[in-house]
């Protein structure tokens, strides 16, 4: 098949021109959008993320209607997880689902399979300005009414340790729970026993993914609970020094 050269929008190493009025950013690659196509995220699509069988082949799409951008699932599997810049809002966008890119700077992070993605779309006439994180005067980690315990909080860092070293937009590996419980020098049965907390804990407060079910993979689990953590700054890249600290032999819950 022939692909015009005018099908696909131009992608740059450098941020597009002061006078774009959307763009999109992946792994230092820029895309500017046109407001009058459709432009598309998937396994081959305007933005051709990766050959990964598990990701669709149109997953995501960006839109301009009445003028205000949209950003649509349109695949049938996959969720993708949507954050503003100060990470003080994040929704989750199931198959189907829609919704208005409102903010500056809009942060997107899915999982294919054992894979993680990250991009951004940048737009210059947000509707909404992004709210700056008012900081915490306590040391808890709290999501909410949510308080994590010292060693739950490790097994979220194990899951969300490539997603937070990783520079800038792109992808990383979402560890299994054996290399994460390795990582810890747990065993497997503990760590399966404490990812189970933490994922009840946060599905009581309204987390969506995080519970079993027919055809939840496990995969799916901790590919979820890695992009909540992350994007609502639940752990961050400053705690990845816990992980090489002497651990209490305390099996806290």
């Amino acid at each position: 098949m022939t692909i015009d050269e005018n099908t696909v929008p131009p992608s740059s190493t450098a941020p597009p021109s002061p006078g774009s009025d959307a763009s999109v950013e992946f792994c230092g690659e820029w895309y500017t959008l046109d407001r009058e196509k459709p432009f598309e995220i998937g396994r081959e699509a305007d933005l051709d993320i990766d050959d990964n069988q598990y990701l669709h082949r149109r997953f995501l799409q960006i839109s301009n209607v009445d003028g205000m951008w949209w950003l649509s699932n349109v695949g049938s599997r996959l969720s993708a997880t949507v954050s503003d810049s100060s990470r003080t809002m994040q929704a989750w966008l199931a198959p189907g689902a829609r919704m208005p890119i409102v903010f500056g700077l809009t942060t997107v992070v899915f999982s294919a399979g054992p894979t993680s993605y990250e991009f951004t779309v940048h737009t210059t006439t947000p509707t909404f300005v992004d709210a700056s994180p008012v900081p915490s005067s306590s040391g808890a980690t709290t999501v909410g009414a949510v308080t994590f315990t010292a060693s739950q909080k490790l097994l979220i860092l194990a899951l969300a340790e490539p997603m937070l070293k990783r520079e800038g937009t792109g992808t990383s590996e979402i560890p299994s729970s054996q290399a994460a419980a390795e990582r810890l020098g747990w065993a497997l049965s503990r760590f399966n026993r404490k990812l189970d907390n933490v994922c009840d804990k946060l599905s009581r407060t309204g987390v969506d993914g995080l519970r079993g079910g027919v055809g939840a993979l496990a995969t799916n689990r901790r590919a979820r609970l890695v992009e909540y953590a992350v994007l609502s700054r639940l752990v961050t890249k400053a705690d990845l020094p816990l992980l090489d600290e002497p651990q209490a032999d305390a099996d806290d819950r």
